[in-house]
């Protein structure tokens, strides 16, 4: 068994696991069912109590039971297949009982409730979706399975087993590895006796993928400056290709990048040195990850491209925003175009958990003042921008930017400086272009507030402003005055600008 009773009691509700009560009714069980078959699947744990995690079992009402057991039947239109499994404890009473595990798979097919009503996971809730949602939704189920299609020609002799026993070993499967493809995710399947190898399988297990999917790669290249030239022009620097199992793709392609990130040390303000980055590693991790996990295979015209220049890193992926994913909802709405892959991915802990990565991605950016991914669809490739968190210290660029600032405005801020001038604790400060652009704010209206200052800077949220503001604070450069509703902010020490 895979789980333990604690396992499961620790276990944090999100996009493919969840408790119930074992009172739930069928109908309210019924939803997160169709949530779950529609997104992503999951396991929900009926017996445990979602609040408290108080351990009720399910031994005690057959009939209740019975009614639950029948719930992916009775109450999911299609029906439902799943796979459930009794797990020993003993429950809140001290009495022997059982937790039943529902494992739900991801579906191909659109489920809704009696009433009709289609429900989507999101995170640790299930969403109700709108006409228009469901409609694109019908559509997209269509194209999703790719991965699960056929590879013309391959045999099993084309699967490496022991990467499968790695695998197997990983998520406790006491199986053989052929067993293992044989009887779970439809990995191999038979055909008037002859095995059929699905795509799956070949890109995650197979020897050569390359040999029936040859732009099933991730080709990176670096552009010398900010602009990407052609013919006599032609500024690119690096161009390396990473070949392989998906698995040997991702860690090479995140181990190569690791080699052309800037980085710049410094001693900080408590005197130690502090390095800083252009690209967070995790966001290094999440963005390639994404491209490989979630690209459109069925495009076989174009690999993944990592293209890299001076200011920003442009992660070209085919295959348009799955599902109903959109750039307005994509921090917190997930779909795998690939469900097989994202989970083997998250079973080697690349993915974290279902949805969570953009969202952290972007606060991550946000808290170094950097702006967040900007997504573009162009034909069928989507384009992910993720700009450099580089120092502008106020170069000429940005200088001729605040050039439309006010008198008085300029005048208290050469005051400040020549009060720091004639100070003995005058310091040089290493700052983002978001902190001094947070500074600025500050001296224009003082009575400024977190909303008002991402909206005036503009590539910078609200979160982002309320975690530069503490470092600012905790730079000694400026302070708070009053209560956070009828005060107001004041800079003490305008940074010298080297």
């Amino acid at each position: 068994m895979k789980y333990t009773i604690d396992d499961i009691r620790q276990m944090q509700e999100g996009q493919t696991f969840d408790c119930k009560s074992f009172q739930i009714q069928p109908k309210a069980l019924a939803n997160t069912i169709v949530a779950m078959a529609n997104a992503d699947g999951g396991m929900i744990a009926i017996g445990i109590s979602d609040g408290q995690r108080k351990i009720e079992g399910v031994d005690q009402n057959k009939k209740h039971l019975n009614d639950i057991l029948r719930t992916p039947f009775d109450f999911c239109v299609p029906s439902v297949t799943v796979t459930t499994e009794y797990m020993p404890c003993v429950d809140v009473k001290g009495n022997n009982n059982h937790i039943l595990l529902m494992f739900i798979p991801a579906s191909a097919t659109l489920h809704a409730n009696q009433a009709d009503e289609v429900f989507w996971r999101v995170g640790d809730k299930s969403h109700k979706l709108s006409f228009e949602e469901r409609v694109q939704l019908l559509y997209d189920k269509g194209e999703r399975y790719f991965e699960d299609t056929p590879a013309f020609n391959a045999s099993l002799d084309d699967i490496d087993m022991l990467a499968v026993q790695d695998y197997t070993n990983l998520i406790g499967y006491g199986k053989t590895a052929l067993e293992f493809l044989q009887e779970n995710k439809g990995f191999v399947s038979f055909k008037d006796g002859v095995p059929q190898i699905s795509t799956a399988c070949i890109l995650l297990f197979g020897k050569r993928p390359q040999n029936f999917f040859p732009r099933a790669r991730v080709r990176f290249i670096r552009f010398l400056g900010t602009e990407e030239k052609v013919g006599r022009e032609m500024n690119v620097v690096k161009d390396v290709t990473f070949e392989g199992r998906i698995l040997e793709q991702i860690k090479k392609a995140i181990a190569y990048l690791e080699t052309q990130v800037k980085e710049h040390s410094y001693l900080g303000d408590t005197g130690t040195f502090v390095t800083d980055r252009e690209y967070p590693k995790f966001v290094l991790q999440e963005m390639v990850v994404n491209s490989v996990c979630h690209r459109d295979y069925s495009i076989k015209g174009t690999e993944i491209q990592i293209k890299m220049f001076d200011d920003r890193l442009v992660f070209e992926t085919p295959g348009k925003l799955p599902g109903i994913v959109r750039t307005d909802n994509i921090r917190h709405t997930h779909f795998s175009r690939n469900p097989k892959i994202a989970e083997y991915l998250k079973a080697y802990d690349f993915v974290k958990e279902f949805g969570e990565g953009v969202d952290r991605m972007c606060r991550e950016l946000s808290a170094i003042g950097s702006l967040e991914p900007q997504y573009l669809l162009i034909a069928f490739i989507l384009k992910t921008t993720v700009f450099a968190s580089i120092d502008k210290r106020y170069n000429t660029t940005q200088n001729n930017d605040h050039s439309t600032q006010t008198k008085d405005y300029t005048t208290q801020k050469s005051e400040i400086t020549t009060q720091n001038n004639n100070s003995t604790q005058r310091g040089v400060f290493r700052l983002t272009f978001s902190q001094r652009g947070i500074i600025d704010c500050i001296l224009e209206n003082p009575k400024i507030n977190r909303v008002e200052i991402a909206s005036k800077l503009g590539n910078i949220t609200e979160n982002g402003v309320k975690y530069n503001l503490k470092a600012l604070k905790k730079k000694g450069l400026i302070k708070r005055v009053g209560s956070d509703f009828g005060g107001h902010w004041e800079v003490i020490n305008y940074p010298d600008l080297p």
